[in-house]
């Protein structure tokens, strides 16, 4: 079983009581709360403002056809102290999506927080920033991480410097909490986790591949065998094409 969070030794981000600024990236096809969960949180984070960022000032619609509206493009985007880089589906239409990848690389290149949740984080390896990373993402992806020369953790948050990575969808919700207690400190983590009631007591305890039947797990993979083939297809080429050393 995941653990809950693993910290590195890599220094990270430092409480402060400036104001902040959130970034968080939409796009055609993603999964909702890959965004929405993180957004309930970072929102109500003391002193902060939030920017929905989109390839266009356009609205596009998830991967279960919610419709979700950019404030401004990438083009105009400003620095932020947070970037939130949420997964699903429609990552795979980015993997070379330049003008996506560029803004990630700009984001870490200042040192600020890069967020990424689900395959959220294959996006953040497509942009290279990744690399000798300790991360997690989903784990349906998880085995493709080592191809972009990430070092695979098996928690639901990891905190590598100044990259936090959260595991499969919900978890976006875990690490947002994290990277709150990380920028304001943890009473303030704390008292968002009780205004939103945020207290994990599932119905069914069945949100791993080794706590489902078989025959669920097996559904599950035939619904996803496209997408994840073609995943796969792109980390295997983007390893061959590398000239860095993959595995770690």
């Amino acid at each position: 079983m995941s653990i809950p969070l693993f910290v590195s030794d890599r220094p990270g981000p430092q409480i402060t009581t400036r104001r902040l600024s959130v970034g968080c990236l939409i796009f055609f096809q993603m999964d909702q709360i890959d965004f929405t969960g993180p957004f309930e949180v970072l929102s109500r984070m003391p002193d902060t403002a939030v920017q929905i960022v989109g390839k266009e000032v356009a609205p596009v619609r998830d991967v279960q056809g919610l419709r979700l509206m950019p404030d401004v493009s990438i083009a105009e985007a400003e620095t932020f102290d947070v970037l939130l880089v949420p997964g699903g589906y429609g990552q795979q239409e980015l993997m070379h999506d330049e003008d996506v990848l560029a803004l990630i690389r700009r984001h870490v290149h200042t040192g600020r927080l890069l967020f990424s949740v689900c395959t959220g984080a294959l996006l953040c390896s497509a942009a290279g920033v990744l690399t000798g990373r300790q991360v997690t993402t989903h784990w349906a992806a998880r085995h493709l991480m080592p191809y972009y020369g990430a070092v695979l953790v098996d928690a639901r948050v990891v905190v590598d410097g100044n990259i936090i990575s959260a595991a499969g969808v919900t978890a976006g919700l875990d690490a947002a909490l994290v990277a709150v207690s990380l920028l304001r400190g943890e009473a303030a983590a704390q008292e968002i986790q009780l205004a939103i009631e945020y207290a994990p007591n599932p119905v069914f305890h069945r949100g791993t591949p080794d706590s489902v039947p078989a025959e669920v797990l097996q559904s599950f993979q035939r619904k996803y065998h496209s997408v994840g083939a073609a995943r796969e297809a792109e980390a295997i080429r983007h390893a061959a094409n590398s000239t860095r050393p993959q595995f770690r």
